[in-house]
């Protein structure tokens, strides 16, 4: 009989011997390891099915039982656990092992898929083909390295997930919030994405907002959501209003836990998975220093990036702005807006530019095709294509085939495998309404702030967010009025793979989950992810959220302060009773959880009086200066 153990000692023990529920959970949590193991020497396993589920039951039960062993048999309520004594979760020699375990793994996973199996022009190999059965049954289609990071990804949250609501069962708040990162994580970002692909239709983690979802607006991926019908379009829809819409609402009325907190698959791991390594994270001002300056600098990249990919793809409109300045040298151009200046005078503008020849592309089946006026000084060749009647043509093109077209006047077009072609196409936005309108809103929102927030701000966040705006201003306007031909100084796409490697693989994935044991649980919400930091602005600025103290209540013991893995010195605010509002909370509860006298509550209230920083001692719920000017 393994009686509930009652002591109720807020400091840390040293761990104990593993009882004999342990031992066997680990046993068989160790035995699915080792399957995976295995596989990845490529040693050919059979019944890969029946193997990888074996493997996967495995883990999850043997972690599921020991974390059961661990916590149903001690008291509900704080728990330190001898985090400070165990080996792996103090920066001991098992930490920096399990953290290079980690690093080595996302490095294979980013760069060398190869050597764990994953075969391009044949069947998988290594523990890739493992995963060959679940990937076909989800999706009709063998498994990528991230599908496997996907399925693991996700046994952790619903495995450690299990494990935090065990330990943290006295409190309600956590226990929801840990069922709702499980939730999404299954079928927002694993099961329903996999599915979509099944029924070809694109592939999309409904959960994932740009920034953090950096792809959404690049060429071929609005080209799949366009050609993927009503569906398609939804999904793009979707994309947008969860940027402009539903994140400011969601996060104005509860701050932005709704998303770091209960949805985003990064807040989910670390949640779970990380949740022994919270107190690790750096608690200095100089270290919250450096997150204010390194976080806003990566959402200036991603806005940047995103601007020039964006304005890159426009092509609408714009046949009526070429000039000597669009970088034509050598290439076809297709237009196909017959509206505007007249089509001789745009053929010259690409002539001029160094185009090598122009098709003016008529869509309308009925009617006819316009007549091309204005020719004097054409030299290059050009004509008008019919859409209609050269459907298998075209698409033979956009496949990047060879192909020939005849124009109405008899010219021939011949276009080799792989040319290159500018095609200025008829859109609802031309490049320059949008690099305007990215323009008008980044100084709106810049005005707002000043005028109407700047009391909220430190003299050193005054001084970042002007030095911010004036260098993406000047980037835009640079861009707009001396090189059209050039985004950004550098090509849009390159400037997407640049940020995909640094922020998307390198921070994220090696720094942000690798280095867990070293850095704490948060390192990459903390200093690398621009949704935080977006979120974050909103948060600071206009929300409803902030956690309230009772500074009477308070005995310094500094739970709250040592588990918060943003790197907030909770105990700070919650000895002068003043309100907790930070851009980087993210609402996780953990300090509220672990106070032993109840002083933080999480709460959303009015906007009014929410930001204080002459909180009194006594609490919230007295007003000092009101007793002192008492006659």
């Amino acid at each position: 009989m393994n009686p509930t153990s009652n002591n109720m000692s807020l400091t840390g023990e040293p761990p104990k011997a593993l009882g004999t529920q342990q031992k066997m959970a680990t046993f068989i949590g160790l035995a699915g390891l080792a399957i995976l193991f295995l596989a990845l020497f490529n040693i050919d396993l059979p019944n890969k099915a029946i193997l990888l589920t074996v493997s996967l039951v495995s883990i999850a039960v043997g972690t599921i039982w020991f974390a059961k062993a661990a916590y149903l048999s001690k008291h509900e309520g704080i728990k330190n656990d001898g985090v400070y004594f165990k080996s792996i979760s103090s920066r001991g020699l098992w930490g920096w092992v399990l953290g290079i375990v980690m690093t080595l793994f996302y490095v294979a996973l980013y760069w060398f898929p190869q050597y764990l199996g994953l075969v391009k022009d044949g069947d998988n190999q290594g523990v890739v083909a493992l995963f060959d059965p679940l990937s076909k049954f989800l999706s009709g289609n063998p498994a990528s390295q991230w599908f496997l990071y996907g399925t693991l990804y996700t046994l952790a949250i619903l495995v450690f997930g299990i494990k935090f609501m065990w330990k943290y069962r006295h409190n309600r708040y956590e226990v929801l919030r840990t069922i709702s990162v499980m939730f999404f994580q299954l079928s927002f970002a694993f099961i329903i994405p996999e599915i979509l692909v099944r029924l070809n239709q694109p592939y999309y983690d409904l959960k994932n907002v740009w920034p953090l979802n950096y792809d959404l607006f690049a060429g071929y991926k609005i080209n799949e959501f366009l050609g993927a019908g009503n569906i398609g379009l939804i999904m793009l829809i979707f994309g947008v209003l969860s940027i402009f819409v539903i994140t400011p609402i969601l996060t104005y009325k509860f701050g932005k836990r709704w998303y770091c907190s209960w949805v985003c698959g990064c807040g989910g791991l670390a949640e779970t998975a990380g949740d022994p390594f919270r107190h690790l994270s750096d608690k200095r001002q100089s270290a919250w220093k450096v997150e204010r300056w390194v976080v806003h600098s990566v959402v200036v990249f991603v806005t940047v990036m995103t601007t020039a990919v964006v304005f890159s793809y426009l092509r609408g409109n714009e046949s009526e702005s070429i000039s000597k300045w669009s970088n034509l040298d050598n290439k076809m151009v297709v237009i196909s807006a017959p509206d505007g200046n007249p089509i001789g005078e745009r053929i010259l503008a690409a002539q001029e530019a160094g185009a090598s020849s122009v098709l003016f592309l008529h869509k309308e089946a009925s009617g006819n095709p316009p007549i091309i006026e204005k020719t004097d000084g054409i030299s290059i060749k050009y004509g008008v294509v019919s859409q209609a009647e050269n459907q298998a043509v075209l698409k033979r093109i956009e496949e990047g085939q060879n192909a020939a077209l005849t124009a109405t006047n008899g010219t021939s077009f011949v276009v080799e495998k792989g040319a290159d072609i500018k095609q200025y196409d008829n859109s609802l936005v031309s490049k320059e309404f949008f690099v305007w309108g990215v323009i008008i809103v980044l100084t709106l929102i810049f005005v707002w702030a000043m005028l109407f927030r700047r009391q909220e701000l430190a003299k050193d966040a005054k001084y970042g967010a002007i030095g911010y705006f004036v260098v993406v201003i000047g980037i835009l306007l640079f861009t707009y009025f001396s090189s059209p031909g050039k985004l950004f100084f550098f090509d849009a796409y390159q400037l997407n793979k640049t940020y995909g490697f640094l922020i998307g693989a390198v921070f994220s994935g090696v720094i942000g989950v690798g280095f867990y044991p070293i850095f704490g649980n948060r390192v990459w919400c903390r200093f690398g992810c621009p949704m935080a930091a977006i979120l974050g602005f909103q948060q600071r600025m206009l929300s409803k959220f902030r956690i309230t103290t009772n500074g009477g209540q308070c005995i310094s013991c500094g739970n709250c302060s040592t588990y918060c893995e943003m790197g907030i010195d909770v105990r700070a605010y919650a000895q002068k009773g003043e309100n907790i509002v930070r851009s980087s909370c993210v609402g996780c509860g953990i300090c509220s959880a672990v106070c032993p006298r109840g002083v933080l509550k999480l709460e959303n209230g009015p906007l009014e009086g929410r930001i204080d920083g002459n909180a009194i001692l006594l609490g919230n719920d007295v007003d000092l200066m009101t007793l002192v000017n008492r006659k």
